[in-house]
């Protein structure tokens, strides 16, 4: 199992962000919300998904972080230089908090659900978390508890009952105007 840091400090690809991170708790949300510009990287990140190749990170490109408490998932909304959502990626995790120095993080089940912004779901990694459970990375119970979390999921995405999608407009606003983050600036 391998533990994520919102702050993506290791990540080699990326020469220059900006990163914070917000406690949040409200009616609509508790947890915390990160945020993650990307002024300059070595190469952008690229992905195919179903013969389509997207963008995911580039000069410009804002990575907005839902650490919902409480829960077993990780919200990743990842935004291009103007603004637009290229996809919400969700992690399933077995656990969540926070370092010393206040940076969340999680223990990633290997699972994950990738929603693009024309309604498009796709469920990822199903074999890299049966893999981890045959070489006993994770036990029989996070396997369960991780199928049975991502099936919640896809059936409130379903359902159109999952409010990370208005909720990631709404904080991604919110949260540039508070740090006064234009697009594209440091």
């Amino acid at each position: 199992m391998k533990r994520k840091f919102s702050d993506r400090a290791n990540w080699r690809r990326i020469l220059k962000k900006s990163y914070a991170c917000f406690p949040m708790d409200d009616a609509q949300f508790r947890g915390f919300v990160t945020l993650y510009r990307i002024h300059d990287l070595r190469d952008p990140l690229w992905k195919d998904y179903n013969g389509r190749r997207m963008c995911l990170a580039d000069r410009g490109y804002l990575w907005m972080q839902h650490f919902p408490k409480g829960e077993h998932f990780i919200v990743t909304t990842m935004f291009d230089n103007n603004g637009n959502v290229v996809q919400w990626y969700i992690d399933i995790c077995k656990t969540q908090g926070l370092t010393d120095q206040q940076v969340p993080w999680f223990d990633d089940l290997f699972l994950d659900i990738v929603v693009l912004p024309t309604g498009e779901t796709l469920l990822l990694d199903e074999d890299e978390l049966e893999e981890a459970l045959d070489e006993g990375q994770i036990t029989a119970r996070d396997s369960a508890m991780a199928q049975r979390t991502a099936a919640r999921l896809l059936d409130l995405i379903k359902q159109k009952k999952f409010p990370y999608f208005d909720m990631s407009l709404q904080h991604r606003k919110h949260y540039l105007d508070k740090l006064g983050w234009e697009k594209g600036t440091l």
